[in-house]
């Protein structure tokens, strides 16, 4: 293997030693949401540095890759990719740490029983981090069949989500008292969604870089 090959494989590992930290926040956060756990909320705060060190390193070196290598077809398209890659797992850190802040903060914890099941968010949570670990073995495998099964899943996180503005409503109506922590739950709930897109994102720029092909906007295209 030529020591080009060897350093853009080395970036790579790297990028998957930074996905594993980052599935590991999204399953702190979603602990932390459901249980209440304020102490575990502290632990995904301080571990979010750590994750934004790892972004900063790996576009660093794969900036570094680029300037001094000139790699050109798929060594390029993995550099680039994964500069892209890391982005989006950097965001989906900020994310949790997001979620791990609404449970620090422990003024939203008596709302009324059973708003969490009726807004889907264990499911919700369950359907990102499926979409997160499916991306990290399409990547590691670099088996691009399974991506479409992966970005269909945000789907699901999309109907949930977009479900969630009548349920909130009403439920405001009948609780107008905790009008401000529906209204944080909501902001909350924007926040996984949006953990959905950067996944969809993840895969569609691990499949330019194995197959060269250009996803982003197909879907909405058909959408529209």
């Amino acid at each position: 293997m030529r020591h080009s090959e060897i350093k853009i494989q080395g970036l790579k590992e790297d990028v998957k030693t930074m996905w594993k930290l980052v599935v590991f926040q999204l399953e702190k956060a979603k602990k932390a949401l459901l249980t209440n756990d304020s102490l575990l909320a502290e632990d995904i705060i301080r571990v979010e540095k750590e994750v934004n060190d790892f972004e900063l390193r790996v576009e660093r070196d794969c900036e570094n890759y680029i300037a001094l290598k000139a790699p050109v077809a798929i060594d390029l398209r993995l550099a680039l990719s994964l500069i892209q890659v890391s982005n989006a797992l950097e965001r989906i850190g900020d994310f949790s740490e997001g979620i791990a802040l609404h449970v620090r903060d422990e003024d939203c914890e008596d709302l009324q029983g059973g708003l969490f099941e009726e807004l889907e968010l264990e499911r919700m949570l369950d359907i990102l981090l499926e979409m997160l670990l499916d991306g990290f073995v399409l990547l590691d495998s670099e088996n691009t069949s399974i991506s479409n099964k992966i970005i269909t899943r945000d789907d699901q996180v999309d109907e949930i989500y977009h479900n969630a503005f009548g349920i909130l409503a009403q439920y405001i109506q009948a609780h107008p008292g905790d009008a401000y922590c529906a209204l944080k739950l909501g902001l909350l709930i924007r926040k996984l969604e949006r953990i959905g897109d950067n996944c969809s994102n993840i895969v569609e720029d691990i499949v330019f870089y194995v197959d060269a092909k250009v996803l982003k906007h197909k879907k909405k295209k058909s959408d529209n």
